[in-house]
This record gives C-alpha cells, sequence and structure tokens, in this order.
C-alpha cells in the first residue's frame, strides 16, 4: 500500500455484512496474507450477535464455512481506525417516487471519515472502496466528498477512491464472489493495481480493470436494467399470448430452439437489485437531460406484472364458478425460491390484487421468516400447510407463485389436499406444467 506495507498485508474492513458483504469477507478473510482477521462492521446489532454464534440468517454462508472464518464481527465505528481499505457494501434502494436513495453509503462515509479523521498519525492512504450498485458519479462526487469533509483528509491525497461493483446472486452456488469475474477501478493507477491484486486473492475469476471509476460504475447498473428490459419482454408477450389462450411457456420453449434466442422466463421481478437499479440509470439519464425511455418502460411493465397475474388469475377462476369470496391459497412470498429473502418482493402485489378482487388469501411460505413478513408487509404467514384428506381441500385457488423445493414437487393428491374439487389451480412458475391434477380443477398458466 501506499504506506509502504507489502500489498499481502492489508488491514480490511467490510462495511455492510447482508448479502453481498458476508460473502466478500468470508472470501476475504480465506485469502492468504491479510493482516489479521476481517474487520466486519454493521450498524445492526442483532445481525453482529448472530454471526458472532456462527449464524447467518441470510442462509447465503453454510454454518461451517462460517465458523472457518477468521472475521471479527462489530457494530463499534471506534474498531474501523487504522483500517488500509475500507470496502462498502451497503443497500443502495429507490424512494417511494423511485428515486435513488443514497442514504445508507452516505451514512457508511460519514462512518469511514471519522474513522480516518481518528486515524491521523498513522502514516498512509487508506482505499476506500465502493461495491454497492449507484450510477456513474457517486464514488467521486458525493461519496469522495462527504468523507473529505469528515476526515479533514484531501481525496487522492489523504485517502483513494475505488469502484469494484457486486455481482452477488443470492442462492446461486455457482456464480460466487470467489469465483466471478471482477471490475476493479481505482481514483489512481496505483490504486487499481492494488484494488487488483486485492479482489485478484478474493476470486479465481478474471479481474478487469475498468478505464476509471465512472466507467465501472456505468458498467454494473447497465447490468441489472439490461435483465430487468429483457424480463420486460416476455412479460409482456406472457400478456400478448394469455389473451390468445397460448401458453408463453410453451411458446418460450418452441422458440428456444433458435441457436440465439435468449432464454428469459416471464414472472415476479422482485429483490434488491433488477427491480431497482434501472431507477438509478434513468435517474442519471435525466440528470443530464435524456429521457429514458425503454428502460422506464420495463420498469412499467414489471410492475404491472403482479396485478396482471391477479386479475387473470381471478377472471379464470370465474368460468370454475367463483364464489363471492373465493378462498386462496398463496404459496410462496420471497422474491426468488429456495431463499428466505423478502427484499422487494412483488408476490405482494398479488396478494393486494386479489383482495381488492375480493378473495380472502392466506400465504405460505416454506423458507421466509414470519416475523419478516409480519414486520414488512403486514402479512401473517401460515405456520403449515391444511392436513386435509385428498378430495376435502378448503380452498378455492391455490397458486404457485414461488418454486420452493418443497412445492415444486407436489403430488395429485396434495392437490386434492388443498384445493375443493371444481377449484382452480394457477400456476405463476411454470412449475407444475407436467403435474396430474385431480379430476375436475382447474388449470391456469402463464
Amino acid at each position: 500500500m501506499a504506506n509502504g506495507r507489502p500489498s499481502t498485508g492489508e488491514r480490511v474492513a467490510v462495511i455492510g455484512l447482508g448479502y453481498v458483504g458476508l460473502p466478500l469477507a468470508v472470501a476475504l478473510a480465506r485469502g492468504q496474507g491479510n493482516r489479521g482477521p476481517v474487520l466486519g462492521y454493521d450498524i445492526d446489532r442483532t445481525r453482529i450477535a448472530e454471526l458472532q454464534r456462527g449464524h447467518d440468517r441470510t442462509e447465503e454462508i453454510e454454518p461451517a464455512r462460517l465458523a472457518a472464518a477468521k472475521i471479527d464481527y462489530t457494530d463499534d465505528p471506534s474498531r474501523l481506525v487504522g483500517q488500509d481499505v475500507y470496502i462498502v457494501t451497503v443497500p443502495t434502494p429507490v424512494d417511494a417516487a423511485n428515486l435513488p436513495d443514497l442514504a445508507p453509503v452516505e451514512s457508511a462515509c460519514r462512518t469511514i471519515g471519522t474513522a480516518l479523521a481518528a486515524s491521523n498519525g498513522i502514516d498512509g492512504a487508506p482505499i476506500v472502496v465502493l461495491e454497492s450498485t449507484v450510477y456513474p458519479g457517486v464514488t467521486e462526487d458525493i461519496c469522495g466528498p462527504i468523507i473529505e469533509q469528515v476526515s479533514g483528509r484531501k481525496s487522492g491525497e489523504g485517502f483513494l477512491l475505488g469502484y469494484s461493483p457486486e455481482r452477488i446472486n443470492p442462492g446461486d452456488r455457482n456464480h460466487t464472489v470467489d469465483r466471478i469475474a471482477k471490475i476493479v477501478a481505482g481514483q489512481t493507477p496505483e490504486a487499481t493495481q492494488k484494488l487488483a491484486e486485492l479482489y485478484g486473492r478474493v476470486t479465481s475469476g478474471s479481474i478487469h480493470l475498468a478505464r476509471d471509476i465512472r466507467t465501472a460504475e456505468a458498467a454494473k447498473v447497465i447490468e441489472n436494467a439490461q435483465r430487468d428490459i429483457n424480463i420486460a419482454f416476455v412479460n409482456e408477450v406472457a400478456m400478448i399470448f394469455g389473451r390468445l389462450g397460448l401458453s408463453v411457456h410453451d411458446v418460450l420453449d418452441a422458440a428456444g430452439t433458435k441457436w440465439n434466442f435468449l432464454d428469459f422466463r416471464p414472472g415476479l421481478v422482485g429483490g434488491h437489485c433488477i427491480g431497482v437499479d434501472p431507477f438509478y440509470l434513468a435517474h442519471c439519464a435525466e440528470a443530464v437531460g435524456h429521457h429514458a425511455e425503454v428502460i422506464l418502460a420495463g420498469r412499467r411493465i414489471n410492475d404491472q406484472m403482479g396485478a396482471h397475474i391477479a386479475d387473470r388469475v381471478a377472471d379464470a377462476l370465474q368460468r370454475y364458478g367463483e364464489p363471492r369470496q373465493p378462498r386462496t391459497l398463496m404459496l410462496g412470498l420471497t422474491f426468488k425460491e429456495n431463499l428466505p429473502d423478502l427484499r422487494n418482493t412483488r408476490v405482494v402485489d398479488v396478494v393486494q390484487r386479489l383482495k381488492k378482487r375480493g378473495h380472502r388469501v392466506d400465504v405460505h411460505d416454506a423458507r421466509a421468516d414470519a416475523d419478516a413478513a409480519r414486520d414488512h408487509y403486514g402479512i401473517e404467514l401460515m405456520p403449515e400447510l391444511p392436513k386435509a384428506k385428498p378430495g376435502e381441500g378448503e380452498y378455492d385457488c391455490l397458486i404457485g407463485a414461488v418454486a420452493h423445493d418443497a412445492y415444486r414437487n407436489f403430488t395429485t393428491e396434495d392437490f386434492a389436499r388443498l384445493v375443493r374439487p371444481g377449484g382452480l389451480v394457477a400456476d405463476i412458475k411454470g412449475m407444475w406444467r407436467d403435474a396430474d391434477l385431480p379430476e375436475g380443477l382447474g388449470r391456469w398458466q402463464l
């Protein structure tokens, strides 16, 4: 580093220990040559206590790996004094108007600035690296000035800035932080090289040296926007084909036989990234006088999908003799299968729309935390599924919203235990396309 320590001796602090920060901290701790344990900092005292006990509520890190990682967990900001590298992995959400909410990033920068002020007298210029998804300019135009003001140090001299966007895919055991290609960019060529060395010890994937920090920020913000637009396309064609009496899954299977057809599937676009990041790009575009038509159109389509699905299901149920207040069982609330993650789940859009249509909706999720569902969405999760005998199901409609393994392999008897004779089975994810339904039950799918 700039203080003359060898590159294998960085003292690294990870700020924010969620879905991104914790896996990164574990990977850094495993890297050879770090000077003592990685310092893991989070403002959530409960989260720190859980990690100290070896429990990761996100289920991203297995207990054995967590126990083996040399990480010093803390919620005490004074512990951040004297670090060589600060890596910021806090959330970057949007507000009620879908405008970027940089409050978590700004707060992290003030915390780092305070630590740097207290580090005066310690030689060297630490690197402050942002991993959170932002629009071009945030690292240098917003983060840098905040740290300067609080620390009394000058950006580019008293500390250096860097950007290395996170690419965590929750629940993905193949594209983990220690296997993926990593983009790095520093405020100076020397800072870029130091970051390449640091992340090179973390991942077996390649290291891409971006031209500059703004380029790296721009690359990240378009990754999820591109995916959002592609999903919006298949969601829109699903709306069209539904009116034609066609299953979009059947259509996509046929179209997918062409060698260059992109395999995107329709559904509810939730989570912290894909449903949020396009708004950061659109905000940046507006700031330079360009209205982001395609990007925002994709967002509108995807945000409408929950209401569209609910209306289609309610209309289909009417054709099967819908009672005045149909009882509906929603299976799944998380934004993604086989995860407890409820962030920005759009299943709630389906639930709310069905309630407006007069449905009495019960929700079960095999993975979600009941307290989190109650606190974030006001939804009381069923502790378990009904155990009625086959043929005595109590629900008029069963909706498969999330393809948890617990639901994917439902048998004919499972459907018969849950749905009354003459009821409807609605399959949002296409997970029951080949399932045998009890005689007399209706079937709806995208």
